[in-house]
């Protein structure tokens, strides 16, 4: 297919790097000119606009940090709404609110332009790796359409849903679950590390009780705090827990441990770590119980 992507961060160089192995033909956008231009090797052609990149795409990605990003790079003088024909999908793989995704469906609709929300899960050597987890909803002949798509870019892909927003629904309560192992694990360390035993020790435990990957990956970051380089960072795991809160006020459903993450997440900003991973979370923890930085 001929593809546009625009966002061409930590995880969409990876996205789009498998799209073009998978045979696809991609034409990259991103506001930073030399990340575009980083894919040109990969057989990528780098537009000047993201209209550029959606102008002879059958499907365009975005994947970009917030809705107001989402927002510019769509409905801009120079977005994607302006050049993408009509029948032709926006693929939003971002993060974003529930609300937003609802106003992007129907002014796309307003276009006769398709809108189908695929948010992933995965870190960007999984993206790298094609080893995400794709979670699409839209219309069910669109999907079914992009599927290849979902098929290059990740290991599996569960459609969510017939309306769009849903998939963002699904990824910001999954993001509140990760959030929550961070901050159990945060709470369990600081507890096994005064109580005098080898939270490398108990994390291996944890790994084969639970057999999980984001208890394996997480909780050796953890363990090692290796927040930095962040593979993602913490500012953008309190915009998805605060977005998850917005959701759950949507649907009339109490989220009273978000509000805790949400609170924990302020107290790490308010002590410099917005630019660190967001694992490093722990460190509230560590601090209300009055331990120094363990590197293991």
């Amino acid at each position: 297919m001929n593809i546009g992507f625009v966002g061409m961060g930590k995880m969409g160089t990876g996205m789009a790097r498998n799209l073009i192995r998978a045979g696809h033909q991609l034409t990259v956008y991103n506001r930073t000119h030399k990340k575009a231009e980083a894919l040109a090797a990969d057989g990528a052609q780098v537009a000047d606009s993201p209209a550029e990149a959606a102008r002879n795409a059958e499907a365009v990605f975005t994947m970009l940090s917030d809705d107001a990003a989402v927002a510019e790079v769509t409905f801009g003088d120079e977005g994607i709404a302006t050049k993408l024909k009509e029948g032709a999908a926006h693929i939003s793989s971002s993060t974003i609110s529930t609300s937003f995704a609802r106003h992007m469906a129907e002014e796309h609709g307003k276009r006769k332009q398709v809108l189908v929300s695929a948010p992933v899960f995965g870190r960007p050597e999984a993206a790298e790796a094609k080893r995400l987890l794709v979670v699409p909803a839209g219309e069910p002949k669109a999907v079914e359409r992009l599927r290849p798509l979902f098929d290059a870019i990740g290991r599996e892909t569960f459609v969510i849903g017939t309306e769009p927003w849903q998939a963002n629904a699904a990824k910001l309560c999954g993001n509140f679950m990760i959030a929550s192992v961070l901050e159990s694990f945060g709470e369990a360390f600081a507890v096994i590390r005064k109580s005098g035993v080898d939270h490398h020790i108990f994390h291996a435990v944890m790994k084969e009780l639970f057999g999980s990957p984001v208890y394996a990956n997480y909780g050796g970051i953890i363990a090692d705090e290796k927040f930095e380089p962040a593979g993602f960072a913490l500012s953008l795991g309190f915009k998805d827990v605060r977005l998850a809160i917005e959701a759950g006020q949507e649907a009339a459903a109490p989220m009273p441990f978000a509000s805790v993450l949400r609170d924990h997440l302020v107290s790490a900003i308010a002590n410099g770590q917005e630019d660190m991973d967001w694992s490093s979370i722990a460190l509230v923890s560590a601090r209300n119980a009055g331990l120094k930085a363990d590197k293991g």
